[in-house]
């Protein structure tokens, strides 16, 4: 991946804040953003799949539950780990379902080495229907039954997100009964060896992008 210029970087540092819409039914679901602000912006950034931070983020200070009912300090459980965070919920008609699957196909052309040193954490928005035991279930589905879910109250996890430039917003209830849970639908990549997020992922990266970029991002390399 060729450097970013600083006005680039700036630029997907304001990506990392917009917000995706995903809905659990109606015709209003959707994903993405409609501003055209952010719409520029996505036009100046190159396609590439990762794009490495030139200001990486610290790893969030999240405390919360995994699907097995016990207290998972991400710092703690992470440390020293290749780990990819995302934010997300179970009930997501499509970003969500689509980033799980699409890196647990990647992870699945690792080493068996390497699969076992990659850290998958997918943190619910929508932790009033997102009970422990349901991420279980989800993520053993949607993604890979290795990859660890957590839940916990809002408010921590709100704030746990914007430690990494994440915005979430509490699940709503439009007028045709759909759910809208709004989220930045960003993967993060932090280094084995800082422990710091130093590559972001996009919701339109492949799984053939992750499988390229994994080993590296393992060995706390720049992909």
């Amino acid at each position: 991946m060729r450097k970013k210029t600083a006005l680039v970087a700036a630029l997907v540092a304001a990506t990392a804040l917009t917000l995706s819409a995903c809905s659990s039914g109606g015709s209003d679901s959707g994903s993405g953003t409609e501003s055209s602000d952010v719409a520029d912006i996505s036009a100046m950034q190159d396609r590439k799949p990762g794009t490495a931070l030139d200001s990486p983020y610290t790893k969030p200070n999240l405390v919360l539950t995994d699907t097995k009912g016990k207290k998972y300090d991400l710092r703690e459980q992470t440390k020293g780990k290749p780990t990819l965070l995302f934010f997300g919920y179970t009930n997501c008609p499509d970003v969500c379902p689509l980033t799980m699957s699409n890196i647990a196909v990647a992870e699945k052309k690792l080493s068996p080495a390497d699969r076992d040193k990659l850290q998958v954490v997918f943190v619910t928005t929508d932790p009033e229907r997102d009970t422990p035991a349901s991420l279980g279930t989800w993520l053993a589905s949607a993604g890979d039954a290795s990859f660890t879910g957590l839940s916990g109250d809002f408010a921590t996890i709100q704030a746990g997100a914007r430690q990494v430039g994440i915005s979430i917003d509490p699940a709503t209830k439009e007028k045709g009964g759909s759910v809208v849970s709004m989220h930045g639908a960003q993967v993060i990549a932090f280094s084995p060896k800082t422990d710091q997020g130093y590559v972001l992922y996009g919701e339109d990266t492949t799984a053939d992008e992750y499988a390229k970029d994994l080993p590296k991002l393992i060995r706390g390399e720049k992909p």
